[in-house]
């Protein structure tokens, strides 16, 4: 999610399966619900870039696009939940490692290539190295999705209605100790969104993954996008800018 984003900012007909995810035994509800979250990422991106070129004027701290974030990350962090539950039956602890090796070297890239382009803000806690921590934390819970749901739901009413987890000095004082930028492209806070991670299961126990949906192009894209959700966030937001950025550059050399 990329944005400039300083401490303080705190934002909350007849269906049926295709065929042509039977074989790979994945919920093709739950693809479809997780490319849709990439979807929206990707428009979200693209609207930062036109905004970066001049092409768009608007703040990020505009209600519209705090829910937008908000909408985008919820998606995808109930997803977290929600697969881990579903995996818990079928995959193996060495599965569950390969996975966050990926994680954890896809969030070590992103810190290094945005360190190496951008130093005054590199991202060091994204939303890569959130999911790599909440998919640890979710893992030995997962198995009671009713209680998870219900510290989910918790964690997630008391961040509202009270000033509780909220910590407004926490980065200033790890900052104090840690060389960090104080604006950073992305950063997603662990309050409240760990209590959407946690809802997560919740989901899986209801069977949503079972959900019939229509067998059209746009439902196969989307399943796409997120069967394939990692390296489209890792290699999007280069392209999307790249082309921004020579739209720009031909304009200018015309104009």
């Amino acid at each position: 999610m990329m944005a400039e984003l300083p401490f303080n900012y705190s934002p909350w007909t007849s269906m049926q399966t295709s065929s042509v995810f039977e074989p790979t035994k994945r919920s093709a509800f739950l693809d479809v619900y997780r490319g849709t979250a990439v979807l929206l990422m990707m428009i979200f991106h693209f609207c930062w870039d036109l905004r970066n070129f001049g092409f768009m004027e608007f703040s990020i701290y505009d209600p519209f696009w705090v829910y937008f974030r908000s909408l985008i990350l919820t998606l995808f962090l109930s997803a977290i939940g929600w697969s881990t539950y579903l995996a818990l039956g079928r995959a193996s602890s060495q599965s569950f490692w390969k996975r966050d090796i990926k994680l954890f070297i896809s969030a070590a890239a992103i810190s290094f290539a945005t360190y190496l382009a951008v130093p005054e803000q590199w991202i060091y806690f994204g939303i890569l190295h959130f999911i790599f921590i909440a998919s640890l934390i979710i893992r030995p819970i997962a198995k009671w999705p009713i209680l998870s749901a219900l510290f989910g739901a918790i964690i997630i009413i008391i961040y509202h209605t009270t000033k509780w987890l909220h910590f407004p000095n926490a980065f200033s004082t790890i900052t104090s100790y840690i060389a960090l930028p104080q604006r950073t492209l992305d950063i997603v806070f662990p309050f409240p969104w760990i209590g959407v991670v946690l809802i997560g299961p919740l989901l899986g126990y209801l069977n949503w993954h079972k959900c019939p949906i229509p067998n059209n192009l746009i439902i196969h894209i989307l399943a796409f996008m997120g069967r394939y959700a990692l390296p489209i966030y890792l290699t999007h937001q280069v392209i999307l800018f790249v082309l921004v950025a020579a739209f720009k550059m031909v304009l200018t050399l015309i104009s």
